[in-house]
């Protein structure tokens, strides 16, 4: 009965480690009492090094609910990247103003994401020169705020309606980036110049814009239609792009916007 016990414990521990190794699509990936999912393309070999998104969600979402998303699967497919979909510690990421019942006491979401990025690609065939960083609606702020202070973890950053909480910043810790901001014409739920909730402010994306754009020294702006996207696109002297993309709709997120993105992105060689 003892030996037999004693298999049972080294069968247990073995199967309980390779729970806590082999992690993706239907497993999370663990880093302490925090986790994430991530999802390769169907056709990867498993060994060539390939780009990736990493993505923060809305309120109330899940990194399951995205890998396991198929609009998100055929996404991944058609691009050929990985999908790094991270998740906040509580139903909102812990952010500078936002609703005082949202944040937790002891939450650091850039050392979440620090940790995110190192853990994905050690474990996976992910190159860390071809991340791009975005996320929809609170997930959106999430990126403005890596956007401003782990500017150089990121090949690229699209924030989708979503920016700071007030007060916005006067300015960055890392230095100027290449941004893509996508959002509705008609959104109410994060409206392009915010709006109150309880005792929190949603930042006006004019003047993140405004602020981000004397801040990275951008130029004037030129007006461009891309896809379904109506972007005014501003350059510096270092080759980033800072671009403000409408597009006809309220609150509301489609691939085909990320996918245009990659695309602005691997054109001017960022990925």
């Amino acid at each position: 009965m003892r030996r037999f016990l004693l298999a049972l414990g080294l069968f247990v521990s073995c199967f309980d480690l390779q729970s806590a190794v082999a992690c993706g699509v239907n497993s999370h990936c663990y880093l302490g009492d925090r986790t994430y999912r991530v999802r390769m393309p169907t056709n990867h070999n498993g060994n060539d090094l390939i780009g990736a998104i990493v993505f923060a969600h809305g309120l109330g979402g899940t990194a399951e609910g995205i890998v396991k998303s198929q609009y998100f699967g055929r996404f991944a497919d058609d691009l050929g990247i990985a999908i790094i979909a991270t998740k906040a510690a509580s139903r909102a990421w812990a952010l500078p103003g936002s609703p005082s019942v949202v944040p937790r006491e002891g939450v650091d979401e850039l050392a979440y994401f620090d940790a995110v990025v190192a853990d994905a690609t050690r474990r996976f065939s992910i190159d860390e020169d071809r991340l791009m960083a975005t996320g929809f609606s609170a997930g959106g702020m999430m990126i403005w705020t890596l956007a401003c202070h782990r500017s150089q973890s990121f090949a690229a950053f699209v924030p989708m309606a979503g920016t700071f909480w007030r007060p916005i910043p006067d300015s960055c810790t890392t230095p100027p980036t290449s941004i893509v901001h996508v959002h509705g014409d008609r959104d109410k739920t994060v409206p392009l110049k915010g709006r109150k909730i309880r005792d929190a402010q949603q930042g006006n994306v004019h003047q993140v814009l405004k602020m981000y754009g004397k801040f990275g020294e951008f130029g004037e702006a030129t007006t461009e239609n891309i896809d379904r996207l109506r972007c005014e696109n501003r350059s510096n002297g270092n080759g980033e792009f800072l671009s403000f993309c409408l597009f006809a709709d309220g609150h509301s997120f489609r691939t085909d916007y990320l996918k245009t993105a990659w695309h602005m992105f691997e054109r001017a060689g960022k990925l």
